[in-house]
């Protein structure tokens, strides 16, 4: 297995005179995120778990899980940006500040706005679900390949959704499109140029995410992580949590390793080739990560990602599989975590790094040992449960 792991060391990322702003992440620019989805109906911290029993069979001094599969009963961590983006649209709509802005309702001014997005899943279901609570109607398309049971939670919460016989990054570019010739506003967790002001709000939504396991971590009088673990597909979640933390704590914040998927590496292939512009990967993008399957980085994540992350790794499935099985089935008194091929694979990861001899050199260079606290995302539950009982009840990838 380890054969198939590769990974690329960012030898600048604790430089001195660093190039990417962070200024979108600073404490003022994020002052408004938490208060605003603490208002929404349902709004409570996700648990962060302590696999303390894991930790210690492998060699590490902490390993915590954030379970984002208990996020506004959505089973995913996307709703965090997709509520935000979509109450800073409102706020604009109505000239209103965004505490202004009701939390649900129909608020008057916001008459026929329809929302637009693509999505492999959880990220139109968010957008679905934030457009429900303010009497919005939703468009969502979805990439060939996507699960019918995540289709299915989608026109759930209302939306109009289907699946295109395309890839991530082409029914992206398609529903941009029709987005434009409709007066739909786009609600898309990617940036490009021309398209910065909506991801980069999202992004800012997920930071919730490391403000609640910093407030968590605190309360249990655990000391903070040393390394973080950060799945990517276009890169906004790994961008956004990165960005805090540079915003924050500067030069002496934790690591941060950049987990992607072997299809669809994009972000690991574009730091490979150094400091130019971003690589963009072809093709069917065909993983059990769906999550993850872009294979174009977001124009406004990639450039902290390059300056700011220690390393990106790029994963076979089986890793993520794994993952799955080992938070499933957990040591000693250490609790399950149901997380599903996108929110695992970091587990995975870490505990090939930390057993393989083979990735040794890996594990040296991140400085990984019995001093090491890790902290990992769980981005994801079940969300396509029959893949999921697939993976762990009958052992689909197993372990090389």
């Amino acid at each position: 297995m380890s054969q198939s792991v590769q990974y690329f060391l960012n030898q600048t990322a604790f430089t001195a005179t660093p190039t990417a702003p962070v200024e979108a992440f600073s404490d003022g620019a994020v002052a408004a995120v938490r208060p605003f989805q603490a208002a929404l109906a349902g709004y409570v911290p996700t648990p962060l778990l302590h696999l303390d029993a894991l930790a210690g069979c492998l060699g590490l001094a902490a390993l915590s899980v954030k379970d984002e599969s208990r996020r506004f009963g959505l089973n995913a961590f996307k709703v965090l940006g997709a509520s935000y983006a979509v109450g800073c649209i409102a706020a604009r709509r109505l000239g209103l500040p965004l505490a202004a802005v009701p939390a649900a309702g129909h608020p008057a001014g916001l008459d026929g706005m329809v929302l637009a997005t693509a999505t492999d899943g959880n990220h139109g279901r968010a957008v679905a679900w934030a457009a429900r609570q303010m009497g919005l109607g939703c468009v969502v398309r979805m990439p060939r390949g996507s699960s019918p049971s995540r289709l299915a939670n989608i026109r759930a919460e209302g939306a109009v959704a289907d699946i295109l016989e395309m890839n991530y990054d082409q029914a992206v570019a398609a529903t941009a499109a029709e987005a434009a010739a409709h007066g739909w506003e786009l609600v898309q967790d990617t940036a490009w140029d021309g398209y910065e002001e909506i991801p980069q709000r999202i992004m800012q939504g997920y930071t919730t995410m490391v403000e609640e396991a910093r407030d968590q971590l605190v309360q249990a009088a655990r000391p903070a992580p040393t390394h973080l673990f950060l799945q990517a597909g276009v890169g906004s979640l790994a961008g956004a949590i990165l960005g805090r933390l540079v915003a924050q704590q500067g030069l002496v914040r934790p690591r941060v390793v950049v987990v992607e998927a072997a299809a669809a590496d994009c972000l690991f292939r574009s730091a490979r080739l150094g400091k130019g512009g971003p690589v963009t990967v072809a093709g069917d993008l065909a993983t059990i990560m769906a999550g993850l399957a872009c294979g174009r980085p977001s124009a406004t994540a990639w450039p902290i990602l390059r300056d700011y992350a220690s390393a990106f790794v790029s994963c076979p499935d089986s890793l993520a599989a794994r993952g799955m099985r080992i938070l499933g089935n957990p040591l000693g008194r250490d609790p399950a975590v149901v997380s599903g091929e996108s929110g695992a694979v970091t587990l995975g990861l870490v505990v090939q790094i930390m057993t393989d001899p083979a990735l040794a050199a890996l594990r040296r260079a991140l400085d990984l040992g019995p001093a090491s606290r890790v902290l990992l995302f769980s981005t994801e539950g079940d969300t396509d449960p029959a893949r999921y009982r697939d993976i762990v009840w009958d052992g689909v990838l197993p372990a090389a």
